[in-house]
């Protein structure tokens, strides 16, 4: 569902709203950047994932996924619903809606695109750690419970609803993480996860954004470059008609 979002939205910036000064201008919000070389902003995420981790060789940890799926089945036993497919791009589909209405963001239209796709590739780089894990889901039809990419999807979405609107109101950052967490209790509800499995996931989603706006400028900056002959030039990716693709523009 993200990878499809994403893809969705690289779609929509491309076209007029791409001027030539933007493709080679890296306008990425200075003090996010600058936020994500503190160690401490990685905190919360890697705990996350550390605890993950640790239901895999700490007992008392596990015990509490056992406790959590005894729960559902006592309380919600016949619980089946696909709002979490919905629930875990929302707030990234939120950034957009806002940006439509006139509520600007702290970065360009094509960069705060750009840095979603990024994020969403790192994510699916980690999320390939559910074929290393091998987990059994709760329901046991097939052991990729480990990590939860809804969850992670989730999160992802979340962090990067905040770092281009969390500055207007603690109240955006409020929104879009109780939609984050609410999208991972309903993974445990449908008994898709383990509660452990969605903490790893959550921390995996806010890793990957954090890491896309830390990396994006240097990215930017090596995928547009000036030529030894002054010539200006970026490559950036595009999906037209159904088809993804690279998009090769040269500034004379």
């Amino acid at each position: 569902m993200l990878p499809l979002f994403c893809l969705f939205a690289l779609n929509i910036s491309a076209g007029p709203l791409i001027e030539p000064d933007s493709l080679v201008q890296d306008s990425v919000h200075h003090d996010t950047v600058r936020m994500y070389k503190r160690p401490k902003a990685f905190l919360v995420p890697v705990v996350l994932v550390g605890y993950g981790l640790s239901s895999f060789v700490i007992h008392p940890i596990r015990n509490i996924d056992y406790w959590a799926r005894a729960e559902v089945a006592a309380t919600a036993p016949n619980y089946n619903s696909k709002v979490a497919d919905y629930m875990q791009i929302a707030p990234a589909a939120a950034v957009y809606a806002l940006n439509l209405v006139g509520v600007e963001g702290k970065n360009r239209f094509v960069d705060r695109t750009a840095l979603l796709a990024l994020s969403a590739g790192i994510l699916s780089v980690a999320d390939g750690s559910k074929f290393l894990a091998k987990r059994t889901r709760p329901y046991g039809t097939d052991p990729l419970s480990f990590p939860s990419g809804h969850t992670g999807a989730a999160f992802l979405c979340a962090e990067y609803f905040v770092q281009e609107y969390g500055d207007k109101s603690v109240w955006y950052s409020v929104a879009a993480y109780t939609c984050a967490t609410a999208t991972g209790v309903l993974r445990v509800y449908g008994r898709a996860h383990w509660v452990s499995d969605c903490v790893a996931g959550a921390g995996l989603g806010m890793l990957s954004t954090k890491a896309a706006y830390l990396l994006y400028p240097h990215v930017k900056n090596w995928l547009s470059h000036k030529t030894k002959y002054g010539l200006s030039t970026t490559v950036m990716p595009n999906y037209e008609y159904g088809v993804p693709g690279l998009t090769f523009a040269a500034q004379m």
